[in-house]
């Protein structure tokens, strides 16, 4: 009995060390409650999904802008969310596979609008706003040190998050001043993803590695206990992705201290 107490508190303390998140760090960004998902964004109007459209609605609005980042064949940064442009733009390929000016003959979502290069993006927003920026990692560095070249010059409020634990590790290693966040959410259930590293990166299991300083989860298993654990023992702020209306943000409100939404527009905070 005595054998079975000393492993279950093994267990305990390696399963608490696994989840240990980066120390609280003050003063990084400006706080904010509310992140506009992919920009204040209508898919079937004029402002799609991460288009200087959308985030210049989200400005106005006074909404903190979630985008996200990936490369294109010539390796500039642009602002888009799915690898492959079949959904946004109705093309067949990866947005890796097309240089910068062959994706701008793509309407995204039938608009005028283009998919923009994340330097474009930052002049326009010009620290209105604090930017969260998703990296989309598939292999290599290149993406984060593209992207860092380019937020380093940036003066505005920003930190990146990605759901992939080698950003974050990049980052801890080469820009460990910018505030980092641990993207996550239960694979096995949402995506069928039964791999042992899922298994690892919905538990949050990888922490001690990455040392996040935030973490942002699937709003509809907020009552993750790795995830709670995180927020109430260590203090790690989490958000909550993606809040589709105001009935599911009174629903979720009590796990998380902030939100990334879509679909509505929340009541203004002091955070804005």
């Amino acid at each position: 009995m005595e054998k079975k107490k000393i492993l279950l508190l093994g267990i305990a303390v390696g399963y608490l060390g696994a989840l240990m998140p980066g120390r609280k760090r003050e003063g990084k960004t400006r706080p904010v409650k509310y992140y506009a998902h992919r920009g204040l964004y209508n898919n079937s109007g004029s402002a799609p999904e991460n288009t200087m459209a959308a985030f210049n609605r989200a400005v106005k609005a006074g909404y903190g802008i979630e985008l996200d980042v990936q490369l294109t064949k010539d390796g500039k940064v642009v602002v888009t969310h799915d690898f492959h442009l079949r959904r946004n733009c109705g093309v067949e390929g990866d947005v890796d596979q097309f240089t910068y000016q062959e994706l701008q003959q793509f309407p995204v979502f039938h608009s005028e609008e283009r998919i923009p290069l994340l330097e474009d993006v930052l002049k326009r927003i010009d620290g209105k706003v604090p930017l969260l920026v998703e990296l989309k990692y598939k292999e290599g560095s290149r993406i984060c040190e593209k992207t860092s070249q380019l937020l380093d010059e940036y003066k505005g409020a920003y930190v990146i998050e990605s759901f992939h634990p080698q950003v974050l590790l990049w980052y801890k290693k080469h820009s460990p001043q910018v505030v980092r966040g641990q993207l996550s959410m239960n694979y096995q259930k949402i995506q069928g993803w039964f791999k042992p590293q899922y298994l690892l990166m919905r538990g949050l299991l990888l922490n001690f590695l990455t040392r996040p300083d935030f973490i942002a989860y699937d709003c509809r298993n907020g009552y993750s206990l790795s995830l709670q654990i995180c927020r109430h023992l260590y203090g790690c702020p989490v958000y909550g992705w993606t809040v589709k209306s105001k009935s599911q943000l009174r629903k979720v409100k009590k796990y998380f201290d902030g939100f990334i939404f879509e679909g509505f527009r929340p009541e203004p905070d002091s955070g804005h």
